[in-house]
């Protein structure tokens, strides 16, 4: 299906497996420089029991290409908005998980009041709030950052250069920049062809925004179950970025660093991210208002819920 953006933008959105009346839907977010087919292995995962909506970020995929004027936090927090409104128009609750640029569109998306009011759990991949082109690991020697690693790291991150096509060297290269040392030639294949397939100028706007980009505000305003994955062998988004969102989080269930994995945590350790996904869902069964509930009423039990909630979290 399609959603339409605030600025009219329309978004390629799939659905995959069936709805459960008790339990959450999960909506998945790719990164900058990736589409759906990068959530493949979790879908696979997922699909059997759980309802998924994954979508094409703009610029990205199947869905349309901005102007300039296109690119922002603020279209991200659009994008999410409107893809949750077009997939889940019975405002049913949800679990997100956000890899990457996701996780952005997440906390971009807190900072508005109410704009996630039904989202129960999320889980945050490979992501960070602010301070992501200064703290990218991807060019650096031995803990040191010279002058010419950070001017070549920032071309690296906000360049539209073309990628493909996909060689031995170019495959060779993206995997060291995103995957860990032991990924299997299989993930690094597809990371290529992922990232090969996507549009460089998309890329590169993107690249700009996440260079500058601050949503430690919308961290600090998400007050649902959260988690936090990171791999240990992330050059992106290293862990030192992982646990600075992890303190920020009101209601964060846990912080998990995954030995030798790098930034395509959904690539590498899809088995991982889906049992995280699922655990998130499932504490959300267990929360979940009578089915008879009208939407009016849906809403207040679930903030009543919440409330409960934060008080045994204060008393803990």
């Amino acid at each position: 299906m399609q959603a339409t953006s605030l600025d009219g933008t329309r978004l390629n959105v799939e659905i995959h497996g069936g709805l459960q009346a008790h339990l959450p839907s999960v909506v998945l977010i790719h990164g900058n420089g990736c589409s759906i087919p990068f959530w493949a292995p979790v879908i696979r995962a997922l699909r059997d029991d759980l309802h998924i909506v994954v979508y094409d970020q703009r610029g990205h995929g199947g869905s349309d290409t901005p102007g300039p004027a296109g690119y922002s936090t603020s279209a991200l927090a659009d994008d999410l908005a409107a893809v949750l409104a077009r997939a889940l128009p019975d405002g049913g609750p949800a679990v997100l998980a956000g890899h990457s640029m996701g996780g952005v569109a997440i906390m971009a998306a807190a900072l508005r009041d109410g704009a996630l009011s039904q989202v129960t759990g999320v889980l945050l991949a490979s992501t960070g709030c602010a301070d992501l082109m200064s703290e990218a690991l991807g060019v650096r020697f031995g803990g040191l950052v010279p002058p010419f690693a950070v001017a070549a790291q920032q071309w690296l991150l906000t360049s539209a250069v073309p990628i493909g096509p996909v060689t031995p060297i170019t495959r060779a290269a993206l995997s060291y920049l995103m995957l860990g040392p032991g990924a299997p030639a299989e993930v690094a294949a597809a990371n290529a062809a992922i990232i090969q397939a996507g549009d460089r100028h998309a890329r590169a706007a993107w690249g700009h925004v996440l260079a500058s980009v601050d949503v430690t505000e919308g961290a600090r305003r998400l007050d649902v179950p959260a988690h936090v994955l990171v791999g240990t062998s992330d050059l992106l988004t290293p862990p030192g970025l992982a646990r600075r969102l992890a303190e920020l989080l009101p209601s964060c269930e846990g912080l998990t660093q995954l030995p030798g994995v790098g930034h395509m945590t959904p690539l590498e350790a899809p088995g991982v991210v889906a049992e995280l996904i699922r655990k998130l869902a499932a504490e959300t069964e267990r929360a979940a208002p009578p089915a008879r509930l009208t939407r009016r009423s849906r809403d207040l039990w679930l903030a009543i819920t919440s409330i409960r909630e934060r008080g045994r979290r204060s008393t803990q």
